[in-house]
């Protein structure tokens, strides 16, 4: 028998082409729907959206309330709450942003904190504050505008004094902000969106974005802060614990941020017991069935070895499911919303409707 290797392939692959089939046989778990009623507490919509397939989505998958974060300011504020709350007003929360390019502006905290309070009275249910802040939104100078910037703090007073919680969404997966190199665990990722890198240049580093972050928080207690996307510190679940840990006034969400917890199951698994009341169900993607049931699936199921929705995109790697037990999964899909300012008049009770 020749031992002669095998021919190599007649076209060599390039990386963002390359995607693996993992050849484990293990088992597959369908979740059709939540074990219970759900709160979709990080999600966007466009300006008109499909709301009778919407509904149907969420309805078969158990999503009691879906909240759109990209509610806008002033008339397109009140076009939005007019439009989901005059049809559905029990399914849906609609967050106010805040206008944050006009900082330099003289007056700019006075006219901020009163368009807050008027979100309020328009039926905005909370305030979403999106990664610009801190990466490209800049100074009449052109510096960047920093998240901790004094002249923003009447922003942070003013939502809570209106008693609705801010959405902040600081940096990003933490290999945004690494060289674009062989050692770049996102490589594919950035060559096809990069302006998703932001590493060098005027970039702030990923450490002072997320301490700023940190400081806004811990300054301004009687307003409650929601951490978009695990805090952006799934990288490291001991740094999120940290905040976690300080700030009574600190929740996060899971966002988006499946595959990197999927990939450390036992210590995700941890950090969902250890914060089962300070976790916010999330999935900040286009609402269907299959991407709601991946969630459940990640969070319900004890699965392993199995490509996360989307693979390879975010990194070649398998996830593996955390098994929570039913009180944590109650109050990470709906209780832990009921304590949340602006959103908790909407939460559903966790009584299991799951036929399963």
């Amino acid at each position: 028998m020749s031992n002669q290797a095998p021919n190599p392939p007649s076209e060599r692959v390039s990386v963002d082409q390359f995607h693996p089939k993992c050849m484990a046989r293990v088992p597959h778990t369908e979740v059709a729907r939540a074990r219970f009623p759900a709160v979709d507490a990080h999600n966007h919509l466009p300006p008109q959206p499909d709301l009778h397939r919407l509904i149907d989505v969420i309805d078969e998958c158990n999503v009691a309330v879906f909240v759109d974060l990209s509610g806008g300011s002033g008339d397109h504020l009140r076009r939005k709450v007019d439009l989901l709350k005059g049809s559905y007003p029990d399914r849906f929360a609609v967050f106010y942003v805040p206008q944050f390019e006009r900082a330099s502006e003289p007056g700019f905290g006075e006219r901020e904190a009163n368009a807050i309070a008027q979100a309020a009275r328009d039926g905005a249910q909370g305030v979403k504050v999106f990664k610009s802040l801190g990466l490209t939104i800049r100074n009449a100078d052109g510096s960047l505008l920093r998240v901790d910037d004094e002249r923003l703090d009447p922003v942070w007073q003013a939502a809570g004094e209106a008693g609705l919680p801010v959405l902040i969404h600081v940096a990003d997966p933490w290999a945004f902000f690494q060289p674009l190199d062989e050692a770049n665990e996102r490589y594919a990722e950035l060559i096809r969106h990069p302006d998703w890198h932001f590493h060098g240049g005027d970039f702030p580093s990923l450490w002072e974005l997320l301490e700023a972050r940190d400081r806004v928080v811990e300054k301004h207690p009687r307003t409650t802060f929601i951490g978009a996307h695990v805090g952006s510190e799934v990288e490291d679940l001991d740094r999120a614990s940290r905040l976690l840990d300080r700030c009574p006034n600190y929740y996060v969400d899971m966002s988006a941020r499946v595959p990197e917890l999927g990939r450390q199951p036992r210590r995700a698994r941890r950090f969902f017991l250890d914060h089962q009341d300070r976790i916010l169900f999330g999935t900040d993607g286009w609402p269907d069935s299959s991407l709601y049931r991946s969630y459940f699936r990640f969070l319900e199921t004890d699965d392993e070895c199995f490509e996360y929705l989307g693979f390879p995109i975010n990194g070649c790697w398998l996830i593996s499911a955390l098994a929570l037990p039913d009180e944590v999964l109650q109050k990470v899909y709906s209780a832990n919303a009921r304590i949340i300012p602006g959103i908790a008049p909407m939460a559903p009770r966790t009584k299991n409707t799951n036929e399963r």
